[in-house]
């Protein structure tokens, strides 16, 4: 069955003052989240990148299942491939990350409207906690690991509908770190968040990420599919 959802397509990013990505929207058209092949019904391929830097040295190439990217001396950036609308993906993504400096950290990474919500599946985290911030509410076990679920609250800051308040929702894996890549099944996490009173809304873009900060440098690359 062919599913129609609204996409809204991301142009731009923008890092609020606790060092986190937060977008700039740009409306996009509605698109299929399946596509006709020639003999069935195929999942539609990564159609989104982002890419945002601020100061330092980043490099970023996309490529059509995934990215590359390296940074020295980098400030707040953060890059990735991905969709342009989200949903309850089982996300492979399969690579390395390098870090010699800074905050670093590899995540799925996504929003969703009504209510705006910006949330983070940590798989890699140069510092053990990335994003995670706020108020720790549980744990949920995934894809061989553990993972501590945090929300932490956006006041005034900037978002994929400018400057608003809004929630964070982080799952941050504290056991087996995978920063050569694995299978996230957001499935999981979002059933772990709903029980916990997390409520997502309707999905905007949805990315692997890397993501860095405080003149971090080393290096990404990964392929990508869901």
């Amino acid at each position: 069955m062919v599913t129609l959802t609204r996409l809204a397509v991301a142009a731009a990013a923008m890092i609020s003052s606790t060092g986190l990505a937060a977008p700039t929207p740009e409306a996009g058209p509605d698109l299929p989240d399946f596509e006709l092949g020639v003999n069935n019904l195929a999942r539609r391929a990564l159609d989104y990148n982002q890419n945002y830097r601020t100061s330092g040295n980043v490099n970023y190439s996309p490529t059509d299942n995934g990215y590359s990217v390296s940074f020295s001396n980098a400030g707040d950036f953060v890059v990735g491939k991905g969709w342009r609308t989200g949903a309850t993906r089982n996300i492979t993504f399969s690579g390395s990350t390098q870090h010699t400096s800074g905050t670093v950290l590899v995540s799925v990474y996504g929003w969703t409207r009504n209510p705006l919500i910006e949330y983070y599946v940590q798989e890699y985290t140069s510092n053990g906690a990335g994003s995670a911030q706020g108020e720790k509410l549980g744990t949920v076990e995934s894809d061989g690991g553990t993972y501590e679920i945090w929300r932490h609250q956006q006041v005034n800051q900037p978002s994929i509908e400018g400057t608003s308040t809004f929630w964070q929702y982080i799952s941050n894996r504290v056991s087996g770190q995978r920063p050569n890549g694995g299978t996230v099944t957001l499935a999981n996490h979002f059933a772990a968040w709903q029980k916990l009173g997390l409520n997502l809304g309707q999905h905007d873009y949805q990315v692997l990420a890397t993501e860095g900060w405080g003149n971090a440098g080393g290096s990404s690359q990964y392929t990508v599919s869901g």
